[in-house]
């Protein structure tokens, strides 16, 4: 609904008005003049008989980080909005963000700004709100979004591109949009100009908006949003890039953790261990003590020696670059979204590991970082530390071509190398292509292996079908591993919450684990345990194990190929560990004590195996002629004193909220067991009143499980009751 004497309309109508301002801006020589120009431009669009207004947000969407629904036209007036059409996916969205995090540090709410998120989404999977809700967390947004799930703004107003900003007056009247990513400094001039305008004329209110940041509801976990797992081949240490704590976590295979460098905030600092920090890393390589990170955020890669204990820079400025085709020396060359890092070895007459490949995404190409002296395919000896393009035009395709730098790549994500014959190439994860490519390492020859269609322009072509080739039907896939042993490759199928499998012999896809439907269920069958947008993945223990970063449920999960069994890996802090930022421990709720009469019921042991989920289900009889009390919840606890490795990362608490529908308290055994021997304790505490509510009392239980962890595979559940009467 549009504000009485306005017409509503699409972005078009600002376009001639907006078109003359720019190419005036173009001849402008000094930041008054800049100013003076938009000023002129905003005197004109603001006289116009009729304003440009932006069309109602429709009602029953969903919001996050409000205390409710918006309105245009009851909530914001009085306010400049920043409207951002963005699809979590998109690079260019995520590049955006940034500019618009500084925005919002420069004017506040009570400036008269207010930022507003309309999700408009590409892909089926980012329409669910609970994905979003990662997607919000994982980016650090703050300010409100909208789930604009059937895309309804983005039709009414026209728009085009992710990302597309909508800068609005205070009537909801249409003043400036801006497309694609870049803008930054029309952003500020444009926005402050705005307020200025408004302010002069008394249009700008101080009305407070109802903020409800969604990660304030949420308890701190081991991991957040882990993006990318890789194993050290010697040592079978894992390297997990914990994205969202923005640090870079060393893990023995039991879980516990030898070094976490970097964290919980983000920042770009090199040195010991104990300052350097990352933004959102990704990608991981690790080999002789020496870990390599695509520091995705910064825009850089990033060196860590385990030896000296030091981090520092070896390609990338800080900043996000635009170069498309590189050949300076690492520190000097401007990268853009590094997301994927392998290790590979140069055309050169010594065979070594000597050239880092990159998945740049931000500019949609592959590059390559020379690690020592070496050769590229088809190019001359090129020095130590130069940076460059190896395969991609730069352009946003799904295009294959013998001549690897016109062939065109989709964000690539996802990076493994088979060196050996037949094979010689590097698989990418073509995100945003839905598709897996191959790029040869003998003349660069880029090349389709599945997913996607022939039209390179066309990057729809997305489903869930297992097949061959084209036939093949991948969503937003994040991640590849290839497994030498078998001759296959690993697929995270992010957005279909899947993990495929591809033989590159026949181009045959198959899903190997996951249902399709974004939870966190561990099966004793892969193909019914589910994932959420699993990021990357990883083989380990000689092919018998795939380590897999189970992104939105904050898990490295681990698959054994060979018995095709689940589990989820512990991550635990031990005394010894080197540890940069603070480790982010669970803020579980105190445990009560038990009152001195609480009765302790010690159960009959039990024998469960790695892997193995424990139920442990309450059935409790309150005396008769009681209720639960109202208003003060009944709760139960979950310790494992001792041996906190056995509960690490699980549930450990909850309410219970009636006594005929009674919780059931789930544990699973971890995959590496610490301990053949531990002690489960499950304490309850009830609050009930009579049936008159007369009188109020609150009794506990302490319920003793003895367990005995043995290597025989049992079933994937085991049942025990909880049972007393009061």
């Amino acid at each position: 609904m549009a504000s009485p004497g306005a017409r509503s309309c699409s972005l078009s109508g600002l376009l001639p008005a907006q078109t003359s301002l720019e190419y005036a801006l173009l001849d402008a020589l000094t930041q008054q003049e800049k100013d003076s120009l938009v000023y002129q431009y905003l005197q004109k669009v603001d006289g116009w008989e009729q304003d440009l207004s932006v069309p109602e947000i429709p009602e029953g969407l969903e919001w996050l980080n409000t205390e409710g629904p918006i309105s245009v036209y009851k909530d914001l007036c009085g306010k400049v909005v920043v409207l951002d059409f963005f699809t979590y996916c998109c690079i260019n969205c995520i590049h955006l963000l940034p500019d618009l995090h500084t925005l919002e540090h420069t004017y506040s709410d009570k400036d008269g700004l207010l930022v507003v998120g309309v999700h408009s989404a590409k892909f089926p999977n980012e329409k669910s709100l609970d994905n979003i809700k990662s997607a919000v967390l994982r980016y650090n947004i703050t300010h409100p979004v909208v789930n604009d799930a059937d895309a309804s703004l983005w039709q009414e107003l026209e728009v085009s591109c992710w990302p597309t900003v909508v800068i609005l007056g205070p009537r909801g009247n249409m003043l400036f949009s801006l497309i694609g990513e870049g803008h930054k400094d029309k952003l500020f001039l444009y926005t402050s100009i705005a307020l200025k305008y408004y302010k002069e004329r008394g249009q700008i209110r101080d009305k407070k908006i109802g903020i409800k940041l969604y990660k304030d509801s949420l308890p701190p976990s081991p991991l957040l949003f882990p993006g990318k797992v890789t194993v050290d081949p010697v040592t079978d240490r894992l390297v997990i890039a914990d994205t969202g704590h923005h640090r870079i976590l060393v893990v023995w295979k039991n879980g516990q953790i030898q070094y976490s460098i970097g964290g919980p905030n983000p920042g770009r600092k090199d040195g010991s261990f104990s300052e350097s920090t990352f933004n959102s890393p990704q990608g991981v390589a690790m080999m002789n003590n020496t870990i390599y990170v695509a520091d995705t955020e910064n825009h850089l890669i990033r060196k860590i020696d385990l030896e000296a204990e030091i981090v520092s820079t070896v390609a990338g400025i800080g900043i996000q670059g635009t170069d498309k085709e590189g050949g300076a020396r690492g520190e000097q060359q401007p990268i853009s979204s590094p997301w994927d890092v392998v290790f590979g070895t140069s055309a050169s007459e010594v065979q070594r590991s000597d050239i880092l490949w990159i998945a740049m995404a931000g500019t949609h190409q592959i590059w390559a970082l020379l690690l020592d002296y070496g050769k590229l395919p088809k190019k001359n000896e090129l020095r130590k530390g130069t940076c460059l393009r190896f395969a991609g035009s730069g352009n946003e395709e799904n295009r294959n071509n013998a001549y690897p730098h016109k062939a065109g790549f989709a964000q690539p994500s996802g990076l493994s190398l088979a060196s050996e014959e037949p094979w010689n190439c590097l698989f990418v994860a073509d995100s945003e292509s839905s598709t897996v490519r191959t790029v040869s390492l003998k003349d660069g020859a880029v090349k389709h292996l599945v997913g996607g269609e022939r039209d390179p322009m066309n990057l729809f072509a997305f489903g869930d079908t297992d097949g061959v080739g084209i036939n093949a039907k991948l969503q937003h896939p994040l991640g590849v591993t290839w497994d030498k042993k078998r001759n296959l490759l690993y697929v995270a199928d992010s957005y279909n919450h899947k993990i495929k499998v591809v033989d590159p012999k026949t181009k045959h896809c198959l899903t190997l684990a996951g249902t399709g439907d974004a939870s966190n269920v561990i099966h004793s069958s892969f193909r019914e345990s589910t994932f959420n947008e699993p990021g990357g993945l990883c083989i380990g223990e000689n092919g018998q194990l795939l380590y897999v970063a189970d992104t939105n449920n904050h898990q490295i999960k681990v698959m054994d190929l060979e018995t095709e069994t689940i589990s989820v890996l512990p991550v635990i802090r031990s005394e010894n560990a080197v540890v940069d930022g603070p480790f982010l421990r669970d803020k579980q709720k105190i445990l009560p004590r038990l009152p001195k009469s609480a009765p302790n019921v010690s159960l009959c042991p039990v024998t469960a195996s790695p892997g193995q989920t424990l139920q442990f289900k309450l059935r409790l009889d309150l005396p008769s002629g009681t209720k639960l009390t109202e208003g003060v919840p009944s709760c139960w606890f979950l310790t494992t004193e001792g041996n906190e490795w056995l509960s690490q990362g699980q549930i450990s608490s909850g309410e219970i909220e009636s006594i005929f529908n009674q919780p059931t308290i789930s544990l699973q055994i971890p995959a590496h067991c610490l301990s053949p021997e531990a002690i489960i304790s499950v304490s309850v505490f009830l609050y009930y009143c009579s049936a008159d509510s007369s009188a109020c009392m609150m009794k506990g239980i302490l319920f003793s499980q003895p367990l005995q962890i043995i290597d025989t595979q049992q079933g994937c559940t085991a049942a025990v009751e909880l049972r007393y009467a009061f």
